[in-house]
């Protein structure tokens, strides 16, 4: 059975903290510019509720995807952490979480949806552009190269 859940902290942050350095390890570049060691060491940090959150994807009883949401400023989230183990990516959970952060976004009251991504997450970027996401100008730091920086208006349906 496929579920998607708001974690609940701190009980669910075991398979947060796992599933964000399968994340990482997942990538080729090194997270440290956005101080990623301490983000895990003090979750749910900038992902604390109110103003945001951490979804779990589920399957069969084990948490197997994760996207998380951040404030910006009161009209402007960041969605940051999209990750599925590879061998549960045929579930369409990452359309599944992105959907439904867009959705507790919109809930929370933010207008708009920003995100950073590299080009060799090209099927991430093209499920960003599938969802509405379009090309915005920097707002963070990113020394990648080719990092890219992606927008959407939440208010529209």
């Amino acid at each position: 059975m496929l579920s998607v859940r708001i974690a609940q902290f701190p009980d669910d942050l075991e398979p947060v903290k796992k599933l964000f350095r399968e994340y990482a390890d997942s990538l080729d570049i090194d997270l440290e510019f956005q101080d990623f060691e301490t983000e895990l060491a003090s979750l749910p940090g900038k992902y604390a509720s109110p103003e945001g959150c951490v979804l779990l994807a589920w399957h069969d009883g084990q948490a197997v995807g994760c996207i998380a949401l951040r404030p910006i400023d009161s009209d402007t989230c960041e969605m940051k952490r999209l990750y599925v183990r590879p061998d549960r990516r045929s579930l369409q959970l990452g359309r599944k979480l992105v959907q439904q952060l867009c959705d507790e976004a919109r809930g929370m009251g933010y207008r708009k949806m920003c995100l950073d991504t590299i080009p060799s997450m090209a099927s991430a970027v093209r499920l960003y552009q599938s969802f509405g996401f379009k090309p915005i100008a920097p707002y963070i730091f990113n020394p990648l190269e080719g990092a890219m920086f992606l927008g959407l208006d939440l208010t529209v349906a």
